[in-house]
């Protein structure tokens, strides 16, 4: 749940930064958010919560 929130968040903030700098239209901000939605409740939704785990384990694993 940590790593979603987490996702959630820098998404949140990339979406502002980039309505704030002219660079993502408000159109282009609900299409993404609806797209999430929908990519949310598919069936695809379960693999791709395991990828973004498998890629977080990963990179929190690695040691600089």
């Amino acid at each position: 749940m940590a790593i979603s929130i987490s996702v959630v968040l820098l998404l949140v903030v990339l979406a502002v930064v980039f309505l704030r700098s002219g660079q993502l239209k408000l159109s282009h901000a609900l299409v993404c958010m609806l797209l999430g939605f929908f990519l949310a409740g598919s069936s695809l939704a379960p693999d791709i919560s395991n990828g973004l785990s498998g890629a977080a384990d990963l990179v929190s694993s690695v040691r600089p």
